[in-house]
C-alpha cells in the first residue's frame, strides 16, 4: 500500500493538499483513504462533510476518517493505564485524576499513528494519504521508536525480571508502590512492537514517504528545512515538498508587492534548501480551500499531470553521520571538486557551495553548537566536517 505523509506548520493548508491529493489519486482509478491524525481534525471541514471515526466514502474512490483513540487505547494501552493508575491511586489520587494522569501526552496522536500499522494490515486500499499533526509533534512521534529501543531493548528485561523477584515481597509491605504484574510488561512489549512496526512501514522508501506542506514566508520554511534534517536522521525519506498559497501572477494590485518580493525570496530559500527535492506549487485561490470542487482545483495547481501517488524523489539530499571525533555532513555531488567549495556555518545554519549548487540546511539543535572544521570529497561525496574546536 501506498502510504504519503503530510506534515507542516499549522496554519499551512496541510489538511486541504492531503484531501486533494486522495481526490487527484482516486481520479486516475484508485481506492485511497484520506486519514487525519491530528487532534485538531479538520478532514470534515476540508470536505465541508462530516467525517467520523471510521472510514466513510466522501467521494467515487476516496474515502476519509478522523482517527478517535478510545479503540486504539483499548487494544494497546489499557493494561498499561490500569497499572500507572493504580500507581497514582496509591499515591493519593482519586480514581478519575488517577485515570487520566495514566493518559500520556501526545497518545491522540500516536493511537493516530497506530491506526496506519491497522490499514495496512487490512489492506483495503490502494493508497493511504495522512494529514499528521503540526511538523513539531510529528517529528516527536516519529523518532518514539528509536528513543524507546534502548529502553526497551537494554532496561526493561532487567526490570520485569527484578518486578518478579521483588513483587511478592512488597505485596506484604504497604509502604512500597504496587509492581507492575508480568502481564503490563507483556503489554509495554506489544506496545513497543506496534510502534516500531509503523516506523517499518513509513521508512519503507519504496512505498512511504513523507511530503512538507510550507508557504513561502520566513517561519515556516525555517521550520521545515529543521523538519527535514530531522527526518533524514530517523531515514524517513522526503520526495516533495508542497509550496501552498503562492500569490498568481494576475494579481497585480501594488499593495501585494513586498508580499511577492518577499515570497519570491522565500521561494529562493525553499529551492536552495530542497533541493533536487521535486518543488510542487499551488496559487493562493480567491477564495476558502472547502469542498469537493475546491479541493479539485487544488489537486490540478498541485500535480499538474503529476502522478499523485508517484514516488517522487529517492534518496536524501545530506545525511549526517557520527564518528568519534564529531560529525560529518555528507552530500552527494560526484561531479563536485575541491577547489570549487565555498563553506560556511552561522549559528545552527549551515551554508555549502559547490559551483552553482547551494545548499543551505538548519542543524539539529544537538550540533549546531559545533564548529565547521572543513571539508573534503571522497568518491562523489561532500563531506562537511563538524567539531567542538576548529582545526
Amino acid at each position: 500500500m501506498r502510504t504519503i505523509l503530510y506534515t507542516g506548520k499549522g496554519g499551512v493548508g496541510k489538511t486541504s493538499v492531503a484531501a486533494a491529493t486522495a481526490l487527484e489519486a482516486a481520479r486516475i482509478g484508485k481506492r485511497v483513504l484520506v486519514m487525519s491524525t491530528d487532534p485538531a481534525h479538520s478532514l470534515s471541514d476540508a470536505f465541508d462533510a462530516p467525517v467520523g471515526p471510521e472510514p466513510k466514502e466522501m467521494a467515487p474512490g476516496v474515502w476519509a476518517q478522523e482517527t478517535d483513540y478510545t479503540a486504539m487505547l483499548e487494544d494497546n494501552w489499557a493494561e498499561i493505564q490500569a497499572y500507572v493508575a493504580t500507581v497514582f491511586e496509591w499515591q493519593g489520587a482519586n480514581t478519575l485524576a488517577a485515570e487520566e494522569l495514566a493518559l500520556l501526552p501526545g497518545m491522540d496522536e500516536l493511537f493516530g499513528l497506530l491506526m496506519v500499522r491497522r490499514h495496512h494490515r487490512e489492506d483495503d486500499y490502494d493508497a493511504l494519504i495522512v494529514d499528521a499533526a503540526p511538523t513539531g509533534e510529528t517529528l516527536k512521534l516519529l523518532s518514539l521508536p528509536d528513543q524507546m529501543s534502548w529502553y526497551v531493548e537494554k532496561i526493561f528485561p532487567i526490570q520485569r525480571r527484578a518486578a518478579k523477584l521483588v513483587r511478592p515481597f512488597a505485596s506484604r509491605v504497604n509502604s512500597l508502590p504496587p509492581f507492575p504484574e508480568d502481564s503490563v510488561f507483556a503489554a509495554g512489549q506489544r506496545f513497543y512492537e506496534a510502534i516500531a512496526g509503523v516506523e517499518e512501514i513509513l521508512t519503507n522508501r519504496e512505498n512511504a514517504s513523507v511530503r512538507l506542506v510550507v508557504n513561502a514566508e520566513k517561519m515556516v520554511v525555517a521550520e521545515a528545512r529543521r523538519a527535514y534534517t530531522y527526518l533524514n536522521l530517523y531515514d524517513y525519506g522526503v520526495d516533495a515538498v508542497v509550496v501552498n498559497r503562492l500569490l498568481p501572477e494576475e494579481v497585480s494590485d501594488p499593495y501585494f508587492d513586498r508580499w511577492r518580493a518577499a515570497q519570491a525570496q522565500h521561494l529562493g530559500t525553499i529551492e536552495d534548501s530542497f533541493s533536487p527535492i521535486p518543488l510542487l506549487s499551488a496559487r493562493l485561490f480567491d477564495r476558502e480551500i472547502y469542498g469537493l470542487e475546491a479541493l479539485g482545483e487544488l489537486a490540478e495547481d498541485v500535480f499538474d499531470g503529476t502522478d499523485p501517488l508517484a514516488v517522487l524523489f529517492r534518496g536524501a539530499t545530506h545525511e549526517i553521520e557520527k564518528n568519534a571525533e564529531g560529525y560529518d555532513v555528507v552530500f552527494n555531488l560526484p561531479l563536485a571538486q575541491k577547489k570549487d567549495i565555498d563553506l560556511s556555518k552561522n549559528g545552527a545554519e549551515l551554508f555549502v557551495r559547490v559551483g552553482t549548487y547551494r545548499r543551505n540546511i538548519l542543524l539539529p539543535d544537538s550540533i549546531a553548537r559545533l564548529h565547521a572544521a572543513g571539508a573534503g570529497i571522497e568518491e562523489g561525496r561532500l563531506r562537511v566536517r563538524l567539531r567542538d574546536v576548529l582545526s
